[in-house]
């Protein structure tokens, strides 16, 4: 009887998805090429985001494409399926996978066998129950949100420059952005710098008459790089004339007008939602796997599903101990609190990837598996161009030198030569050439223009 080779399934393509594959391909080489072991990688999109750029991607700084990881061209090795996880069955080591082909076929979804299985589904948006959020509301976690975010802003200076209504002008220059995070921060601050360099090609719009606003739910923004340098934060967007608010909530953004909890009414033609991520919901269809209160993969330290030695999970979808934390002391706070979890960061995310695939690897080659452990080096933001703060090994960072090292983080961790040459050069260029102020919003509908034409084509049947 011929035995069948050792088949490790990755569900999701993203940060951890990508580095748990890569590093796979590269350290069982061999085992690949002879057909002893297969890996087979499962995402809807045939790319993976690097969610870092995002911000620059949306203020023009770097090109949307070179964000964009293709999972086929790093993954030459593996096989990748795009389609979507639905169920998983540890006692059948199956994975029922829906792809865009069955759908269109209506046949029935793939099941694909597992000898080890990698859950890491990634996450997405948290949203609220505000009233009017899901009809305005936009989106700042894809390349397509970023991007749209873009061509969106650009378009309210076109409309605050063509109107002569100062109610529509005023609500189509006030941009209020909801989360004082990573991703709150860094895209508000690279767009009003995008904003305000645009008003010279707007000879009626002031760059004073944007208003950027700010709202933040705590008494702190990017908690990650410490209390001071969050204070220096705020008081480098407030020197901008950016509108911070702290310890406010929004509490309804419906007719395009945002209510904010310290009474402060707002109309607006742009609210961008960055309060946080949660867990794939994708997550909670899969009922046989142990899920903790906020519905992540309950793990242990070696990133395995608890009660499955054959399921790992890490990442966003993830609930893993922080042990660095427990050592420092830190690990549990009061008796009977949950021990600390590691942060729903990228930093874990390409790390934790990595220590799965070590341990698989460690599994197939009878060797040992090891506990995740990861002393937190610091954390890094921009704050727009040539402005960032930093707090690395303790040692706090501002301004120039913060955004360089922003900067040379980010490059040095996104994936492929390829990629890094290509951001570099497009850096490089951005400090000879004018920033490109262009909206390509029908970019979003493609085929607008042909469908209006082809709708006049039919009420004249005797045009040409």
């Amino acid at each position: 009887m011929t035995k069948h080779p050792t088949r490790i399934l990755v569900i999701g393509g993203g940060c951890v998805g990508l580095y748990a594959a890569h590093r796979l391909q590269r350290r069982l080489r061999r085992e690949l090429k002879r057909g002893d072991v297969t890996v087979t990688v499962v995402d809807p999109d045939p790319y993976m985001t690097y969610q870092p750029f995002l911000p620059e991607a949306a203020a023009g700084s770097i090109s949307p494409r070179h964000v964009v990881i293709p999972l086929r061209r790093i993954l030459p090795r593996c096989r990748f399926i795009p389609g979507e996880a639905t169920a998983v069955d540890p006692e059948a080591r199956t994975v029922t996978v829906r792809t865009l082909a069955t759908e269109e076929a209506g046949a029935e979804p793939l099941s694909l066998g597992y000898d080890h299985l990698v859950l890491a589904p990634g996450s997405v948006s948290r949203t609220l129950p505000i009233p009017g959020l899901a009809e305005h509301g936009i989106g700042f976690k894809t390349i397509e949100e970023a991007i749209g975010l873009r061509n969106h802003v650009l378009e309210q200076l076109d409309i605050a420059s063509s109107t002569r209504d100062p109610a529509i002008r005023d609500a189509a220059l006030t941009f209020v952005f909801v989360g004082g995070g990573y991703a709150g921060v860094e895209a508000l601050a690279e767009l009003e710098d995008m904003g305000r360099y645009a008003c010279r090609y707007y000879r009626n719009i002031r760059p004073e008459e944007q208003k950027w606003i700010l709202v933040e739910a705590t008494d702190r923004i990017l908690p990650e790089v410490g209390e001071q340098m969050g204070q220096y934060a705020v008081r480098q967007l407030r020197g901008r004339n950016i509108d911070v608010r702290l310890n406010t909530l929004l509490e309804s953004c419906e007719n395009r007008t945002a209510v904010l909890s310290d009474g402060a009414r707002y109309p607006t033609r742009t609210l961008v939602w960055t309060a946080g991520v949660k867990a794939s919901p994708a997550l909670r269809e899969w009922d046989n796997l142990p899920l903790d209160r906020r519905g992540r993969l309950r793990c242990t330290a070696d990133l395995r599903v608890t009660g499955h030695t054959r399921i790992w999970a890490a990442g966003d979808a993830a609930a893993v101990p922080d042990l660095t934390a427990a050592e420092n002391g830190s690990g549990q706070s009061t008796a009977g609190a949950e021990p600390a979890l590691c942060a729903p960061n990228a930093q874990h995310a390409l790390r934790q990837g990595r220590h799965i695939a070590d341990n698989i690897v460690a599994v197939l080659r009878g060797g040992t598996v090891t506990e995740y452990r990861h002393r937190y080096a610091g954390s890094v933001a921009s704050l727009g161009l040539h402005k960032g703060v930093a707090r690395i090994y303790g040692r706090n960072l501002k301004g120039y030198p913060a955004w360089l090292v922003h900067r040379a983080y980010h490059l040095s961790k996104v994936p492929t030569l390829n990629r890094k040459a290509r951001v570099l050069a497009e850096w490089a260029l951005a400090g000879l050439f004018k920033r490109e102020i262009v909206s390509l919003g029908s970019l979003e509908h493609p085929r607008a223009e042909f469908e209006l034409a082809a709708g006049e084509n039919g009420r004249h049947p005797e045009s040409h």
